[in-house]
């Protein structure tokens, strides 16, 4: 019954037992999960993992960490790879001003250009928003015929309300069960539930009680447990609730 809807399980932290986690979690009952592509190459893996896969979809897109790699022909790799039938998506696309904030304008064109990108394709965006709050919202407010989600959403509850307004998804993960994650909570509070969409990021970010261990997709009901519980609902329910918010928003 559970959606992750953002997990990068081509990620090498996988490589060595890679098909007996996706097996597993299969069995414990992950009906669908979508990863985003990074780059040229990434993008390629979750396009494979997607076709080996009955219940894995992809994302096709550039990270802004990415940048220094970028390259016209990894992004017409790209731009082709978003035409997949798997493909539900355009990302993992953004801005990231905590790792580099030496070249803003650079990760600005290439943000515009990929949603520009989903437009033309008619996709949702799955976006990346670290320490650039403000410059993401203003950019998405250019572009109202947009949809998709703020992946691991770290903004303001102010923020948020200005995203919902404009049918944005927000998507939580592990740090949502933290101790210390009072503004998560806060957003959650106000997050209409059908705009509620739950994410792993595996392997990165794993819930409690799984700190410090390799996250996948199998960790996705303490983060539903946490849900419900702010939200008034059974683990179960926010369960069903996302599952089913996931899959209108990427089609599925």
């Amino acid at each position: 019954m559970y959606f992750d809807t953002h997990a990068h399980l081509d990620d090498e932290a996988f490589d060595p037992d890679r098909e007996e986690v996706l097996r597993r979690i299969r069995a414990s009952g992950v009906e669908r999960v979508v990863n985003p592509g990074c780059n040229a190459a990434s993008t390629r893996k979750a396009a494979a993992l997607a076709d080996a896969w009955d219940f894995i979809w992809f994302a096709a897109g550039y990270h802004p960490e990415d940048l220094a790699s970028l390259t016209e022909e990894g992004y017409g790799t790209v731009r082709t790879l978003a035409a997949h039938p798997k493909c539900v998506a355009i990302g993992e696309i953004g801005l990231d001003y905590y790792w580099d904030t030496s070249r803003k304008e650079e990760q600005k064109a290439l943000f515009r250009r990929q949603l520009e990108l989903a437009l033309e394709l008619d996709k949702p965006v799955i976006i990346h928003d670290r320490e650039a709050h403000a410059d993401c919202l203003e950019i998405v407010r250019q572009y109202p015929g947009l949809r998709g989600v703020f992946h691991c959403y770290s903004g303001s509850a102010e923020m948020a309300k200005e995203l919902l307004k404009l049918g944005w998804y927000l998507g939580f993960d592990g740090p949502v069960t933290y101790k210390n994650a009072r503004k998560a909570v806060e957003v959650l509070e106000i997050c209409p539930p059908d705009r509620i969409l739950v994410e792993t990021d595996s392997p990165y970010l794993p819930p409690v009680p799984m700190r410090g261990k390799r996250n996948d997709p199998g960790n996705l009901t303490y983060i539903c447990e946490k849900i419900g519980e702010v939200k008034g609902l059974t683990g179960e329910a926010a369960a069903r609730l996302t599952l089913e918010n996931g899959c209108r928003l990427f089609g599925l």
